[in-house]
């Protein structure tokens, strides 16, 4: 017993009644008994010998939370339990052992982040992925509690704030320490405000195992119940695809079909979330599989489809020339190849053809630009290369996006951008027939957004930046957020910035907090994301177009950024209340 603590004699603490001793213990006597337990409040620091103790309830003044004294379990499900301590009387004196009975472990923050997410408590939710993150735990493996209890507890299945989760996980390279936790956090909170008040959704089992098992007439099962919306009848062949062994691959191409069966369902967010769900199981594993597809399955159900919309009949006639391309293609082939197809000449020529095809795009000539494509495709060009393309284009419509505009149409450029960056990513695992019609259904949607850049904003040079001080420094950026109406200041600085050859990482790193510092909207961490992604395809190529793409990329986003800030910032507030009080900090006396 040589390393226990002292905590005085007996008398001494029954006089006292609660005393503070070395390491943060707080030691009470009640009811002829002694106990010990941490004086922190594990809800948010208050010392708890300046608490009531009554009937064995420990109770904090500050917010009430409630603790058995004896185990330490607190009766309120937003504060933690309190660490106690073994005591011990010996000929009048009362020793503490300063190891805590239940040490803190993964398992337990784990367990405790479930219960966050069950609650929808979002300190709860913060504390746990401080504390994960601390301790070395995988982010996958933090997310993987996210994503089960998002596909679990939302009977209408796949959701915003899981595509919300699996966008942050796709970031986290480009954030510091604080970032990812800030970026786990909010994805994780997003998914338990998404679920709360929720019915539990239920799987579909499989269709019985036979010798003669016609898989290969799945895929057909499968768009043909989602042709009719029947959602049970499409789970349970889902169900029995991934049964009998269909590589992921295999699955995205069946599911994907079925969702550009259809044009440009659901404002392009049907596609975008399949996009998300495979690359979330790329970071958690397939062993989910199941669950996280069969999520899926309501949203191209219950979509709207674009072809039925009365702006994609009229004043010209979209729909017809998209199926007579689409019959054209019938019998085509490609590779998911990243790079641009051989087209006979030199680099300089199909860079140019390139610009050209970028140029038309961004145009009034949406018959033209669907017969572009089906040239190009016909002549070998990769659909991978001309969805970099599409993306690329919808991303100078938010470069080119007019303050004069209605606030709410920064989404509807968000959307084009967002769809056309999901189609890229999806076109680089799984490049057919029907995939590829998704290429078109982006252009479309850029041609359409071309109102919304009349009149054009002009495209910030960065003149004078030598003379700007602050044009090196990424913290600036944040000082301009803190005011509304930035777009163009923060635009003109990130163009001073990169003439100055600013750090891009370090650039990065202060978008995405730029981000995570706000109650961000839905569709700006889809921003973030899908301009980050989208500039790492190009930061792999040289040559002025590849210059040109990547600033539009950090234009595009930032002046999006620019637009949504600043917010009351109550959920960054929380993460760092948490990130405080695991660093020891006493909020209480600030």
């Amino acid at each position: 017993m040589t390393d226990w603590l002292l905590a005085g004699t007996w008398e001494e603490l029954q006089e006292q009644g609660a005393k503070v001793i070395k390491g943060g213990i707080a030691v009470f006597v009640h009811a002829d008994e002694v106990y010990a337990v941490d004086n922190r409040c594990p809800h948010m620091g208050f010392p708890l010998h300046m608490g009531s103790l009554c009937d064995g309830i420990l109770t904090c003044h500050w917010h009430h939370a409630r603790f058995d004294v004896c185990s330490g379990g607190t009766l309120d499900p937003w504060a933690d339990d309190v660490p106690v301590h073994r005591v011990k009387v010996e000929q009048g004196s009362v020793w503490v052992d300063p190891r805590p009975q239940v040490a803190s472990c993964v398992e337990k923050q784990l367990r405790r982040l479930r219960e966050g997410m069950e609650q929808n408590l979002s300190l709860v939710i913060a504390k746990s992925v401080v504390a994960l993150v601390e301790s070395g735990v995988p982010a996958a493996d933090i997310a993987r509690v996210g994503v089960e209890f998002g596909t679990t507890y939302r009977s209408a299945g796949w959701s915003s704030g899981l595509t919300i989760l699996a966008a942050m996980v796709n970031v986290l390279p480009k954030l510091d320490k604080y970032g990812r936790i800030l970026a786990l956090y909010h994805g994780l909170a997003s998914v338990a405000r998404d679920c709360a008040g929720q019915p539990a959704r239920f799987l579909q089992q499989p269709l019985p195992e036979t010798e003669q098992q016609a898989t290969e007439h799945l895929s057909a099962w499968y768009r043909r119940c989602m042709e009719v919306r029947d959602v049970r009848g499409a789970e349970r062949v889902l169900a029995s695809a991934i049964a009998s062994g269909m590589e992921p691959n295999g699955l995205m191409s069946m599911m994907m079909t079925a969702v550009t069966d259809h044009f440009y369902m659901d404002g392009g967010h049907t596609l975008d979330f399949h996009n998300k769900a495979f690359e979330i199981l790329q970071h958690i594993g397939s062993d989910s599989a199941v669950r996280v597809l069969s999520s899926l399955v309501p949203l191209p159900a219950r979509a709207a489809r674009s072809e039925e919309l009365q702006h994609w009949q009229s004043p010209v006639n979209l729909v017809d020339p998209l199926r007579e391309a689409f019959r054209e293609l019938e019998g085509m082939t490609w590779s998911a190849a990243e790079t641009p197809a051989s087209t006979g000449g030199t680099p300089q020529e199909a860079e140019e053809e390139e610009q050209q095809l970028l140029a038309l795009l961004l145009g009034d000539q949406p018959l033209q630009t669907i017969e572009a494509l089906t040239h190009a495709l016909r002549t070998g060009r990769s659909p991978v290369r001309l969805a970099q393309i599409i993306a690329l284009a919808a991303a100078e419509r938010i470069t080119r996006f007019h303050t004069q505009n209605e606030f709410g149409d920064w989404i509807t450029v968000l959307h084009t951008f967002t769809h056309a960056h999901a189609v890229h990513e999806t076109l680089r695992r799984s490049a057919n027939v029907f995939t590829v019609r998704a290429i078109y259904y982006a252009a479309v949607t850029v041609y359409l957004d071309r109102f919304l850049n009349v009149p054009a904003a002009r495209r910030p040079n960065g003149e004078h930046a030598e003379a700007n001080p602050n044009s090196t420094d990424p913290g600036w950026l944040l000082k301009l957020l803190d005011r509304q109406q930035q777009v163009a200041e923060a635009g003109e600085w990130l163009a001073q910035y990169l003439r100055q050859n600013g750090d891009i990482d370090a650039l990065f790193n202060t978008l995405g907090h730029a981000l995570l510092r706000e109650d961000a909207e839905f569709h700006s961490y889809q921003m973030y994301e899908a301009a980050s992604a989208e500039y790492d395809r190009w930061d792999t190529e040289s040559g002025p177009l590849a210059a040109q793409a990547k600033q539009t990329m950090l234009l595009a986003l930032t002046r999006y950024l620019a637009a949504h800030s600043p917010t009351a910032r109550e959920l960054p507030h929380t993460a760092r209340i948490a990130w405080r009080l695991h660093r020891g900090e006493k909020l209480f006396e600030e």
